[in-house]
């Protein structure tokens, strides 16, 4: 059962949080921006957003092998440089440690992403860790709808 509407309880917030999502949504691709969304969101156990992503992705014209394979990306063979650049990223960003993002994570990123576009592409992946982060803690539930 859902613990919170964050939206009616500090709508101030999650506007904020909405500006970041509309910006991020304007400034990194598609397609990188929702399998970083899915990955972000498989790694923090996030059903409502790996539901709402992969949704999302499908409709929008993405394979379900593909979508499938963001759980085990490393080895699918799916994915150019740029997005198992983003999807390393996102692992280490989400996962972050003692250590903070490895140099060469960062590094292999910044080969094939411009700084801008890695700078969009780091907002990306934390705006989707705040969007987990929340509604992991609120329970957030899921639509009826299959």
């Amino acid at each position: 059962m859902q613990r919170m509407n964050v939206a009616e309880v500090a709508p101030q917030a999650y506007q904020a949080v909405l500006g970041l999502e509309k910006y991020v949504r304007a400034n990194v691709g598609h397609t990188a921006l929702e399998l970083v969304k899915l990955r972000a969101s498989m790694l923090n156990g996030c059903a409502f957003c790996v539901d709402m992503h992969s949704r999302d992705a499908l409709a929008a014209g993405e394979s379900d092998r593909r979508l499938f394979a963001v759980a085990a990306w490393r080895e699918a063979p799916f994915f150019d440089e740029r997005e198992r650049t983003a999807l390393a990223l996102t692992d280490a960003v989400t996962r972050l440690g003692e250590h903070g993002v490895p140099d060469d994570v960062w590094d292999a990123a910044a080969k094939v992403w411009s700084e801008k576009e890695l700078a969009d592409l780091l907002m990306a992946i934390a705006t989707i860790n705040v969007w987990n982060r929340i509604a992991v803690t609120c329970r957030t539930d899921l639509p009826a709808e299959a």
